[in-house]
């Protein structure tokens, strides 16, 4: 049956591939010559010398009554005989499509009985279409949302948002867990987001540093970034995949501490506080101001005021021997 589902067997001679072509595949002169025999019922050998392809279309042939002469070939004759190769072509095309269609046949029932298929991956590219799966996500929401918020301060428009998505989701009763970063406990509108959303089944914890932006729904379909402009998202609805990134929210929720309880870190030695320590831990692993600001969830200008307190705080009066005095003071033995 198989063997019938390839396509038609296009080998032709020569002849007949040249047979098919209409009058427009005539060389310069030879629609001008046909013409003029047409018109005059006749044409001398010699007149049609620069255009052998008349001869070679068969619209000319010779004349019986003299050998130097050659009659024309009716337009309604050429047509025919040039229409009669086409026709028989289409007729073989329509009888290798029904065949084709034949051979399908018995899998179009099974194929309709399957379940529509679901993508593990899908990228969604443009924040338009990135809110409207999130919307979607959010109106299907069922049980709980777990969320990762990194970053500091939100901003009211971002915040605003995350208020009406969260309270379509809190007012039917769907459970919510978010995990910030400790530099939120700073920022006033994320402190009366919080209160907004306590009135719901809404946990928030914070801590140091967080993984990227991550958002599930139901425990079956997660949200991350795939680009640092926040343009390209990726929807997933892998088991497997959303599985793993469960366990890591969890891990995170293990360690991280409730937003409006207070953080649990021992007391510093010289008065350095804990996020002035986390801030030692980079800089002795290398990080730069601008690396150190992003993963602790703070601007550049904040992070270079605390870097400022340590140097005072231990002496330093430069960066290299900042690193140096961080790793004999013994601050970063304590557990934080």
């Amino acid at each position: 049956m198989f063997r019938n589902l390839g396509g038609v067997d296009m080998a032709t001679n020569k002849a007949e591939e040249t047979h098919r072509h209409g009058i427009t595949e005539l060389c310069a002169d030879g629609a001008h010559l046909y013409a003029s025999a047409l018109r005059s019922g006749r044409i001398s050998r010699a007149e049609v010398a620069p255009a052998p392809c008349l001869m070679d279309f068969a619209l000319l042939h010779p004349d019986p009554d003299d050998p130097d002469w050659l009659r024309p070939l009716p337009p309604s004759a050429a047509l025919a005989q040039r229409l009669h190769p086409i026709e028989r072509e289409i007729q073989e095309r329509r009888r290798r499509s029904l065949e084709l269609a034949e051979s399908f046949e018995p899998f179009m029932d099974i194929s309709a009985q399957d379940p529509p298929i679901t993508h593990a991956i899908t990228v969604l590219e443009g924040k338009h279409r990135i809110n409207a799966a999130l919307d979607l996500a959010t109106a299907e929401c069922r049980t709980e949302v777990l969320t990762v918020q990194p970053g500091g301060d939100r901003g009211e428009d971002r915040l605003r948002e995350g208020l009406e998505r969260g309270l379509l989701v809190v007012d039917r009763g769907v459970g919510m867990r978010t995990l910030y970063q400790h530099t939120v406990r700073h920022s006033q509108g994320t402190l009366a987001y919080a209160e907004r959303m306590a009135e719901g089944k809404v946990e928030i914890r914070t801590l140091e540093e967080l993984i990227a932006r991550l958002i599930v729904f139901d425990r079956t379909v997660a949200f991350i970034p795939a680009s640092n402009d926040d343009q390209i998202a990726l929807e997933l609805r892998h088991p497997g995949l959303v599985e793993y990134l469960i366990t890591v929210f969890e891990q995170l929720w293990n360690r991280a501490s409730p937003l409006l309880g207070a953080l649990p870190y021992d007391p510093a030695p010289k008065g350095i506080s804990g996020v002035q320590r986390s801030i030692a831990q980079l800089l002795v692993e290398g990080h730069v101001d601008d690396s150190i600001a992003r993963r602790l969830g703070m601007n550049v200008r904040t992070c270079r005021a605390h870097v400022a307190k340590l140097s005072a705080v231990l002496g330093s009066t430069s960066r290299a021997q900042l690193g140096y005095l961080i790793a004999q003071s013994g601050i970063l033995d304590q557990d934080s």
